[in-house]
């Protein structure tokens, strides 16, 4: 007779949830497929020098998990590690985690189900570790990755900042972001837990310029100045990690989340004229002033001396130059009518020190957008470099 202690511990279910699975997890029989490719959904390659999910084009939304682990050590960070991974690459690819959802009908099913039928919607994931993972399992922690200063204006909630490790899973389909997110956190049960999450939908940043530059919830163009995802020079420059930090963090890079709330109700009251004064740039085209189209130029001599797009030019930063990758989010209402809606910042970098941290400062001394704006989550993480066939998600650390 077939009990349910066997059907469970035949699944590789038992005890420590998705860790304890690990050693088992290609024994279970592997679902067919879901439809990975239909017209403009095709996978993204998982492997490579570099994780997906970063230089990658934009896709359309996003599900962002921060997670703490819980009672760490380095060989079961090494097993979540490696399960997460071969969850990731079967995920990117648009098929079902382990067994799937139609496995064996006594046993939980290994994958959630809920991106049945559904194509890959050009899924990626992209893990990054936080400084609070280095120490709790005594890793040499990289010189650059540090506490953020203490911006002015800063409201930031410690329930939605930091954590020992992050997810950002970005797809064309919210259901399969979703469930990739998902099927992580029931596979890590036991060994990390979700701090934080945030949801997101039309990208607010572009990697790919030929497009057409999308807008944020003020109604701006935002990622006219963006780093190419395909400008190897620039990436190298100001994105990949070199020589400079550890060796086994080569080809990754920092990242710098930022939950910022925007006042919307007291923007929409505010004038076109003094809107685009803030911003420095047209609304409607999206040109810098005294330019015509989106893309000119930009002079920052006839922009106001105070105005966002002057304050954080490359220009007016000695050449500071950052990867942004954000979403627009909207949270419901606050319990007092107003939205609680605004962008969810994501900034990719060599270092923090000459990336993000550098502009934050201009901007928070005298934007005059901060009368509309204000940062109340935050974390920093660094992404290790891309996943080699047979390798795991950082793997380099604990090598």
């Amino acid at each position: 007779m077939v009990t349910r202690r066997k059907l469970l511990t035949g699944a590789g279910l038992v005890a420590g949830a998705g860790v304890a699975g690990g050693a088992v997890y290609g024994v279970v029989r592997q679902a067919d497929p879901a439809p990975a490719s239909a017209a403009g959904h095709a996978p993204i390659p998982f492997h490579g020098a570099h994780q997906a999910g970063i230089a990658t084009p934009v896709q359309d939304r996003l599900h962002f998990a921060a997670f703490d682990l819980t009672n760490p050590t380095r060989d079961r960070v090494v097993a979540l590690l490696r399960l997460w991974t071969a969850a990731a690459e079967r995920m990117t690819a648009g098929m079902q985690v382990g067994g799937g959802a139609l496995g064996a009908p006594l046993a939980p099913p290994d994958d959630t189900g809920e991106a049945l039928g559904l194509p890959a919607s050009r899924l990626t994931l992209t893990i990054g570790f936080g400084a609070s993972f280095f120490d709790r399992l005594g890793l040499e922690r990289p010189a650059a990755l540090k506490a953020l200063p203490h911006f002015p204006g800063d409201k930031l909630d410690p329930a939605r900042s930091d954590g020992d490790l992050c997810v950002q899973a970005c797809a064309d389909d919210p259901q399969v972001a979703v469930h990739a997110v998902r099927n992580l956190v029931r596979l890590g049960f036991g060994t990390a837990g979700v701090r934080w999450s945030q949801l997101g939908f039309g990208k607010t940043s572009s990697t790919t310029p030929e497009e057409q530059t999308p807008r944020n919830l003020m109604g701006f163009k935002d990622g006219t100045n963006n780093i190419p995802g395909a400008d190897a020079k620039l990436l190298d420059q100001h994105v990949w990690i070199g020589s400079e930090g550890p060796k086994a963090l080569a080809g990754g890079t920092y990242l710098v989340a930022r939950r910022i709330r925007m006042h919307i109700e007291t923007w929409d009251r505010t004038s076109l004229k003094e809107q685009e004064d803030i911003f420095g740039r047209t609304k409607g085209e999206g040109a810098a002033y005294g330019r015509t189209r989106e893309h000119d130029p930009v002079d920052l001599a006839r922009l106001p001396a105070d105005s966002h797009v002057r304050l954080a030019n490359p220009g007016s930063l000695g050449g500071v130059r950052i990867l942004r990758r954000g979403y627009s989010f909207t949270d419901g209402s606050d319990g007092l009518g107003r939205l609680d809606a605004g962008l969810f910042f994501l900034a990719y970098q060599r270092d923090p020190e000459t990336g993000f941290i550098p502009i934050q400062r201009a901007l928070a001394k005298t934007d005059p957008l901060n009368e509309y704006i204000q940062h109340v989550g935050s974390g920093l993480w660094v992404c290790p470099p891309g996943v080699a066939q047979g390798g795991f998600w950082g793997q380099g650390l604990f090598s």
